[in-house]
């Protein structure tokens, strides 16, 4: 189990790193862009990379905000709760969560292939869209292992 919840860390750290650079290049774009403007002579597509960029940044992110915690937690309600029906709790939440990340995964992947099948491509650049939808479903299903990982942890006693 341990080598899983290493792997799992892994994967989602890599796909952390790949965001990074998605908001680094986020930000010289509309740093560029904006320089350019000035002189009469803007980046053309601008609007439609900055869509893409910042569509990698939220979904790559997610899993490695949600290994190491990064979310926003509101949990006064919890601490109420005695150890065992905490434990239940979180393991309840986390299961909708795989729930959810595992369907919107899917219908990610899915929605992928219909616009592959189609051609679709952003209008400016020509750009195809499939690739993004299909790197975000990835991030899902992601998500859900990082949420299995979770419940392994709450019932080792090593999540808190």
């Amino acid at each position: 189990m341990a080598w899983f919840l290493k792997k799992v860390k892994e994967l989602s750290r890599l796909l952390n790193i790949i965001a990074g650079v998605s908001l680094t290049f986020l930000l010289f774009l509309t740093i560029s862009d904006v320089i350019l403007r000035f002189f009469k002579r803007p980046i053309v597509g601008t609007y439609e990379l900055v869509a893409y960029a910042g569509a990698v940044v939220i979904g790559f992110s997610i899993p490695f905000t949600s290994w190491v915690r990064g979310h926003i937690y509101v949990d006064f309600l919890v601490l109420k709760l005695s150890s065992t029906a905490k434990k239940g709790f979180q393991v309840f939440t986390r299961c909708l969560g795989m729930g959810l990340f595992l369907m919107v995964g899917w219908n990610l992947i899915k929605m992928g292939m219909d616009l592959s099948k189609s051609g679709e491509v952003s209008p400016t650049l020509q750009m195809p869209f499939y690739p993004i939808v299909y790197g975000i479903g990835i991030c899902c299903f992601m998500q859900f292992l990082v949420l299995l990982a979770d419940i392994l942890k709450i019932f080792e006693g090593k999540y808190e």
